[in-house]
Parts: structure tokens; C-alpha cells; sequence
């Protein structure tokens, strides 16, 4: 926002004494958009209905106060950072004290001079087009983080698994433009399909440069080694030799062998994906085989090795499904993952994915979402 778009801004004028409501009018016009409210309750239903570019507000005032109004705007998102400045008779250190503990940029005792509320609105506008300007920046970065990130995850499931009876669909819902979570399936021989869901620590950039690493790094590993316990080895090894963030991966590797019907996995701690067997029942057979990776340069780990027959799913998923909370802050929890599972069975790896996803979002209700989303399923066509 140049100069000249600052003639654009709009000044909401809060204050139930007209006088000084005319006073103020006068000194800004011309250069803003004035709008004016007289109560507490005014103020809010006018920043609801158009949000102005900042708030010059009165303190002592009937109904909501003037510190009252300001906890309201603090505790929304989206006025979060409105910029607001008290406009006040109240000139005790006290009084200023509280104004800026609940987030008032700026406070002038009245009588004020009309040249300084001209300099000090000036300044806070300027302050808010700079800080817009810098978001918008970011907001494009992580945007195009954001696509790079999305790109280094396979883009047609179904192409992979082409010709094997297996049946694939992933979702993957970051909390943040960026996340953490990955997952990858490749078709690393005729009979054999490797299968990784992974959730980096942390959040936002650290994290995504972590998983876009740890993808790189499972795409030669898992071509050049057939056991998954094998991948997880050498992948630990290399991310511990250059992690400097500390940051590690919970990450579950899978390995279908077609001519067995045998799947083969290796977990370093994260969760167990949920058989469904074909005959309806459903466990957690494969828990933690070693520790998580990219920390511990010496960590071993094993495989669990199941039957895999037609009509039988593989259900993986990352925390950001189990730990989903409700806003009571409850957890959806492995427990009603299953039963969810077991009580609405699908045909089909898609329809099975969307329906956990469903089923989670119904528990979280209006709750914000904390964490990186990942379901990953992997079914058997019946013969």
C-alpha cells in the first residue's frame, strides 16, 4: 500500500460523546473514510459488518466499555490484529497499563491535539500496510511451499498399483499451508509394492523441508532394498547424519509381496494401521519395530510379516486422526477409528478413506484443526 492508498483506509470513530466524535470527524476528513459508532455495542456490529482499517476508541462509555470491546476484537481471528487506539480522558498509569495489556497500539489522554491524532493514525495505518504487504508475501511463499510439497507426493495411486488386485487411495489434509505428514507408494518390482505413510515432528517449514528429505530419501531406498526393515536402517542413518533441527519421522513402511500374499512392515513408532479382515474382524497387528527415525544413529529395527488375502484392508493413518479433539478438547482415539471402521464397512479404498475423514471432522465438530490429516488405505480386491 503506497501513500496514496491510505486515503482508502477507513477510521471507525467509537466514542457516545458526540462533541468529540464531530471533533475527531473533522480532524481526519478528507484524508479517510470516517465511520462513527456512539456504544460498545454499535462498535462490534460495525467491525462485523465492515471491518475498518483501524479503531480510535473511547474507554468509559455506557454498556461495553471501552476495554471490553477491545478483549472482543483481541479474541476474534479475524480482528486479531486490527489496530486499535484508545482515545481517552482516563490519564492514570493504571489505566494505560490495562489498555495495552489487552493489546491497544497506541493511547492518547484527552485533550489530545488534532495535528497529534492526525500523526499517530498516520503512523498506525502505515505500520498496518507494511505489516498486510509482508503477509501477503508470506502468505504467497508458503502457497507455492505449499504446491512444491503436494508435488513430491505420488500423484496417481491407481497407476501404481495397476495390475496387482491392490486398490489404493490417500488423502492429506495439512493444519498449515505446510506439514509434515507424507506418504508414498512404489512399485518396486513386477510382484512387490512398497508402501510408506510418515509424520515429521513439528510444523510449518522445518518440518515440510524435513519430509521433502525423507521422501527424496525413500525413493532411492526403497527401489534398492527389498525389506522394509532394511529401509527404515539406512533412511535413520542418513537423516540422523544430517540433522541438524533435531527433527524426527514417525514413519511405517510397508512391503506387499503379490505372489505371497504376505505384506511385510516395519514401524518406527507410529501408529499400527487397522486390518480389516475380509471375514469383518479388525486389529492393530503392527506396532512399533524400532525407534523413530532421524535421531538415533544406532536404532535396529524389525518387520512384522501378515496375510493379506482378498478382500482384506490396510487402514494407515497419522496422529492427526487418533489425536483429533472435539472442542472439549476429546480425542477420537484408535478405539472409535475401529468401531467407525467396523460399523460402516466400504467397498472400496476411496470410500473407506473418505468415510474416516468424515467420521473424524464429525467428532472435531468447530474445533480447529492441530494437526497434519493422513489416511492412507490399501485394499485387496476379492477374488
Amino acid at each position: 500500500m503506497n501513500l496514496k492508498e491510505l486515503s482508502d483506509c477507513r477510521v471507525l470513530i467509537v466514542d457516545d460523546v458526540r462533541s468529540n466524535v464531530q471533533l475527531i470527524a473533522e480532524a481526519l476528513k478528507g484524508e479517510y473514510k470516517i465511520s462513527v459508532a456512539l456504544d460498545g455495542e454499535s462498535a462490534m456490529k460495525a467491525v462485523a459488518a465492515s471491518q475498518p482499517d483501524i479503531v480510535l476508541l473511547d474507554i468509559v462509555m455506557p454498556g461495553l466499555d471501552g476495554y471490553e470491546v477491545l478483549r472482543r476484537l483481541r479474541a476474534e481471528p479475524g480482528t486479531r490484529d486490527l489496530p486499535v487506539m484508545f482515545l481517552s480522558s482516563l490519564e492514570d498509569v493504571a489505566d494505560k497499563a490495562r489498555g495495552f495489556e489487552l493489546g491497544a497500539n497506541d493511547y492518547l489522554t484527552k485533550p489530545f491535539e488534532v495535528l497529534e491524532v492526525r500523526a499517530r493514525v498516520r503512523s498506525l495505518l502505515k505500520a498496518k500496510a507494511y505489516s498486510d504487504a509482508v503477509r501477503a508475501a508470506l502468505e504467497r511463499d508458503l502457497s507455492i511451499a505449499r504446491e512444491i510439497q503436494f508435488g513430491l507426493l505420488p500423484a496417481e495411486l491407481t497407476t501404481c498399483a495397476e495390475g496387482t488386485g491392490l486398490d489404493l487411495h490417500a488423502i492429506l489434509e495439512p493444519a498449515q499451508h505446510v506439514g509434515g505428514d507424507l506418504y508414498l507408494a512404489l512399485r518396486t518390482a513386477p510382484d512387490r509394492l512398497f508402501l510408506a505413510v510418515g509424520d515429521v515432528s513439528g510444523k510449518g517449514i522445518p518440518a515440510s523441508l524435513f519430509m521433502a528429505v525423507t521422501m527424496t530419501l525413500l525413493r532411492s531406498l526403497a527401489r534398492e532394498h527389498p525389506k522394509p526393515e532394511t529401509v527404515l536402517a539406512h533412511l535413520n542413518q542418513e537423516l540422523e547424519a544430517h540433522n541438524r533441527g533435531q527433527l524426527f519421522v514417525t514413519l511405517i513402511c510397508a512391503v506387499f509381496d503379490l505372489s505371497s500374499g504376505q505384506v511385510h512392515v516395519a514401524n518406527a513408532g507410529h501408529p499400527s494401521p487397522v486390518l480389516l479382515a475380509a471375514d469383518g474382524t479388525a486389529s492393530t497387528p503392527f506396532g512399533s519395530t524400532g525407534l523413530l527415525a532421524g535421531l538415533f544413529p544406532t536404532a535396529a529395527y524389525t518387520s512384522h510379516a501378515a496375510a493379506f488375502g482378498p478382500g482384506d484392508t490396510l487402514v494407515f493413518y497419522s496422529d492427526g486422526v487418533s489425536e483429533a479433539m472435539d472442542p472439549e478438547a476429546n480425542e477420537y482415539g484408535e478405539e472409535k477409528l475401529v468401531s467407525g471402521l467396523l460399523a460402516r464397512p466400504r467397498p472400496n479404498a476411496k470410500e473407506t478413506a473418505d468415510g474416516v475423514l468424515a467420521d473424524v471432522k464429525r467428532h472435531a465438530g468447530s474445533a480447529p484443526q492441530s494437526d497434519d490429516t493422513t489416511i492412507v488405505v490399501v485394499r485387496r480386491e476379492p477374488v
